[in-house]
């Protein structure tokens, strides 16, 4: 039962839920992204580089074998780099926008700090023992 009873608590802390939801949100917001790339900018740079898809580009590296009737007996071997120039895109465009995000916290969180930021008063001994001074000081 104590595994149990550590499992729950640890779940049911702020850090662990605050993950998860990170989680989550960050995955939503990949999925964004990735279609932000593959969408809106990928195509016009396929199409300045002579209307090909990026993710289509791939280099030979053995052809397929055929045999007289047609037939493929052995795939070709490829090197599918157009993909991996996508996904590429995909996380350089995460990586800005996750770094703004932090920055535009970060300076949220510097103004309410500053914002918050209050006269602490002395404690009691404090007090009490800058009275004797002062009057130490007066004699």
């Amino acid at each position: 039962m104590g595994i149990i009873k550590e499992l729950k608590e640890f779940s049911v802390k702020g850090n662990a839920f605050d993950l998860a939801v990170g989680v989550i949100i960050g995955t939503a917001f990949g999925k964004i992204i990735s279609s932000l790339v593959n969408d809106v900018i990928m195509p016009p740079i396929g199409l300045l580089i002579g209307g090909v898809n990026i993710t289509d580009l791939k280099y030979p590296l053995k052809e397929a074998i055929i045999d007289t009737g047609g037939k493929i007996i052995k795939e070709a071997v490829y090197l599918n780099y157009g993909n991996f120039v996508q996904t590429s895109f995909d996380f350089i465009l995460i990586a800005i926008c996750v770094f703004m995000m932090v920055k535009i916290i970060n300076n949220m969180k510097i103004k309410e700090e500053s914002k918050t930021v209050k006269a602490v008063e002395p404690s009691d001994e404090v007090r009490v023992l800058s009275e004797i001074r002062d009057l130490l000081k007066n004699k």
